[in-house]
């Protein structure tokens, strides 16, 4: 048995999210026509430079009002697909609520190893706090959210030492984390046929997975959702990372979007009467202490 109690072909199946919903391509080029068009209508600065790779970029939506709160957001796609353009639709909203919204790029498997992917992450996060005044946010409240490996990438950059990484960085760089349809042990992933593609090692997924590592003190609330409709294996990352939490007395809130599976529910952060969209806002604009 590879893990628990599924063999082979039973694993890959709770974690092959295309062949559960078999429309999942008309929800990919929905994003992408909605992020065209947000990026139509809204002011952006386009491609940033964090990095000397191309996918080393990310796109800031400004708020109207200078020194806002910003929403940092992660694309999924296994770590190994999509793009940052792929989700410009998660701005409008936030947008018109006063929030900064920076989505984020970053290298993908298999020509980088998780490790580096991770690495982006806090490179790009570092490099969104030192330039926020420039930009017009306020870099005392960035908050993070991300969507399958995207939540991955997030519940991770909450564990981050900040300072160890560059003395003029803050422990509480990261405000607040909402992960979507995130996964927090890496262990199946790399007895999956995902690690095909990934080849993560047994040290990296001891590294690399929120489930091993608790969030820094500083790191704020994290806001966990799945959907209704998403595999046991979903299910069952998001409830032990939840319990974990819990357990080390870790601000956590977990909600499951009933009726979504795993590319309905990356949607719901963009509908205004959305559980999830209004979990999110109430994090970013809570009041600080």
């Amino acid at each position: 048995m590879p893990y628990r109690d599924y063999d082979q072909t039973g694993l890959d199946a709770q974690y092959n999210n295309r062949a559960m919903v078999p429309d999942h391509a008309a929800y990919i080029d929905s994003w992408a026509t909605r992020s065209a068009e947000a990026r139509r209508h809204l002011s952006v600065d386009l491609d940033l430079v964090y990095g000397d790779d191309p996918r080393q970029r990310l796109d800031f939506f400004p708020a109207p009002q200078r020194d806002a709160p910003v929403l940092a957001f992660i694309h999924g796609g296994y770590w190994q697909a999509l793009d940052k353009q792929h989700f410009s639709h998660v701005a409008p909203l936030f947008v018109a609520a006063g929030i900064a919204v920076a989505v984020l790029g970053y290298r993908l498997a298999p020509a980088q190893r998780m490790t580096a992917i991770a690495s982006d992450i806090r490179a790009a996060l570092a490099f969104l706090y030192r330039e926020l005044p420039s930009l017009g946010g306020d870099r005392a409240r960035i908050h993070l959210a991300g969507h399958s490996a995207g939540g991955h990438l997030a519940a991770l950059a909450a564990q981050t030492d900040w300072p160890a990484l560059s003395p003029e960085l803050p422990p509480g760089l990261v405000r607040g984390v909402c992960s979507i349809s995130g996964l927090y042990d890496l262990e199946p992933i790399r007895r999956s046929y995902l690690n095909e593609v990934l080849a993560l090692d047994v040290p990296e997924v001891t590294a690399l997975s929120p489930m091993a590592h608790l969030p820094a003190r500083a790191s704020g609330p994290l806001l966990l959702a799945v959907g209704g409709a998403e595999s046991a294996e979903y299910h069952r990352q998001q409830a032990d990372y939840a319990a974990r939490l819990r357990a080390a007395r870790h601000p956590v809130q977990a909600i499951i979007l009933e009726g979504r599976h795993h590319f309905s529910a990356a949607d719901a952060l963009a509908e205004p009467d959305s559980p999830l969209f209004e979990g999110v806002l109430r994090q970013i604009l809570a009041p600080r202490f």
